[in-house]
């Protein structure tokens, strides 16, 4: 899957290529703009830049793996965001959630579980590393 994406990547950009220097060599010439080689160049090493970095990132997250939903989120854990007094926001597979303590106050960084939900807000504990 990984191999075939960026191969499609690959074929993609060189299309680009070959459309950009065609442009440019006979295109525009017709209408009277001439563009030296090194602008094409610099053209094509700047589409060719934006082509790996957008390859990159889309495969990232691709491979990101899809969260199952928030009615399934009793039991993900995560850190304190921002101090739970007992509102506050926390940190869960790298997305923010506002959440509640059930309990005492939570410090920032701390782990924490999730262990319910009430309506768009989390209920969140602090995880207790002496227990596991």
């Amino acid at each position: 899957m990984k191999r075939s994406r960026l191969v499609v990547a690959v074929i993609a950009t060189l299309g680009e290529e070959i459309a950009l220097a065609l442009f440019v060599l006979l295109g525009l010439p017709r209408l009277g703009v001439e563009i030296p080689l090194g602008g094409l160049i610099g053209m094509m090493a700047g589409l060719a830049t934006y082509g790996v970095f957008s390859y990159r990132l889309g495969s990232r997250a691709l491979m990101k793996k899809p969260m199952a939903g928030f009615t399934d989120m009793v039991g993900s854990r995560g850190r304190v965001a921002e101090p739970l007094t007992p509102r506050g926001t926390v940190k869960i597979k790298g997305e923010l959630w506002d959440a509640e303590a059930t309990g005492c106050h939570i410090d920032r960084g701390r782990d924490i579980v999730v262990v319910g939900r009430e309506g768009l807000k989390l209920m969140v504990r602090e995880v207790n590393p002496d227990a596991e």
